[in-house]
C-alpha cells in the first residue's frame, strides 16, 4: 500500500502541474486545459467501451441523457470547474450504472418500457390510428415525410404497419399484397 501511495504522489507531482491539478479554474492556463482535453478524450473512450455500443447510438431517451450527462460532466473536467479525477471517476461510475440499467431493462420488459419507453401503432393496414397520432404528437404531416423517405412511397394504403418506435424514429412495414 505504501508503495502505491508514493506512486500516486509521484504522479501527481508530475502530472499535476501540468494539467493544473488544484489550480483556480480561472487560473488554468492554454496548455493545460489543452492536455486536460486529450486526457479526458482518451479516459472518455475508455470509458464509453466499458459501456455498451448502443449507449452512443442514442437509441432511446435513455441512452440520449447518459450522452448528455457525460458531455456536461466531463466538460467540468476540461475547463476545471469539477476536481478533474473525481469528475473522471463519476463519468465511469455513470457509464457502469446505464450499463446495469441496460442489463435489467433486457431482462425485464416492464423495467425497460419504464426506461425505454414503449413503441406506438400510427398505422395499421392502410388506415391512420389518428388517437395514437395524437397522444404521441405526431402530424400528419410527420408521418408523410417519414413515408417517404424511409418506405419509399406516399400511398399510407400500401402500409400494413407503421409504428413509432422506442427511439422516436417511425418503422414502416409494408402490405405484401
Amino acid at each position: 500500500m505504501e508503495a502505491f501511495t508514493h506512486a500516486l504522489s509521484a504522479f501527481n507531482s508530475y502530472a499535476g502541474p501540468l494539467l493544473g491539478i488544484g489550480v483556480e479554474s480561472r487560473d488554468l492556463t492554454f496548455s493545460q486545459v489543452s492536455l486536460r482535453g486529450v486526457v479526458v478524450l482518451l479516459v472518455s473512450l475508455a470509458i464509453i467501451r466499458t459501456g455498451k455500443k448502443r449507449s452512443l447510438a442514442e437509441k432511446t431517451a435513455f441512452d440520449a441523457v447518459l450522452i448528455v450527462i457525460l458531455a456536461s460532466v466531463l466538460a467540468r473536467a476540461i475547463n476545471g470547474s469539477g476536481p478533474f479525477f473525481a469528475t473522471l471517476g463519476g463519468s465511469l461510475v455513470m457509464v457502469l450504472l446505464h450499463r446495469f440499467m441496460g442489463w435489467i431493462a433486457a431482462r425485464s420488459h416492464t423495467f425497460g418500457m419504464i426506461i425505454k419507453g414503449k413503441p406506438a401503432a400510427l398505422v395499421r393496414n392502410g388506415e391512420v390510428l389518428r388517437d395514437e397520432m395524437r397522444r404521441n404528437s405526431i402530424s400528419i404531416h410527420d408521418l408523410e415525410e417519414d413515408l417517404r423517405s424511409s418506405a419509399a412511397t406516399e400511398d399510407l394504403r400500401k402500409i400494413r404497419l407503421a409504428t413509432l418506435e422506442r427511439s422516436g424514429e417511425i418503422s414502416f412495414i409494408k402490405d405484401q399484397g
